[in-house]
């Protein structure tokens, strides 16, 4: 399933923060703040083709060639794991109980 770039300002279900696009590199999918996703995507990262929509926790911390430090989210209502890239603005103070 081919990435499919979406640059969409949401509300992080969990902290209820407004989280806005990033604008330079990459593409959001979790908030900043507090490391949690939603499970919006199905086959592949921007399809939004998923009906589970359940919250996914930050669950560990991996690093990975190319891409960097990534957070594997897993969702908590199907148990689904989706690995996210860092952003320059995440909170690395949340990033560190992972490590």
């Amino acid at each position: 399933m081919p990435f499919i770039a979406r640059e969409e300002p949401f509300i992080c279900e969990h902290c209820m923060e407004p989280v806005a696009p990033i604008l330079h590199g990459t593409y959001r999918n979790h908030c900043p703040r507090c490391l949690w996703s939603k499970h919006v995507d199905d086959e592949g990262p921007g399809d939004r083709a998923s009906a589970c929509g359940g919250m996914m926790r930050p669950a560990a911390l991996d690093r990975r060639g190319g891409k960097g430090w990534v957070v594997i989210h897993e969702c908590e209502k199907c148990g689904k794991t989706i690995s996210n890239k860092f952003s320059d603005d995440d909170q690395w103070e949340r990033i560190l109980q992972f490590t």
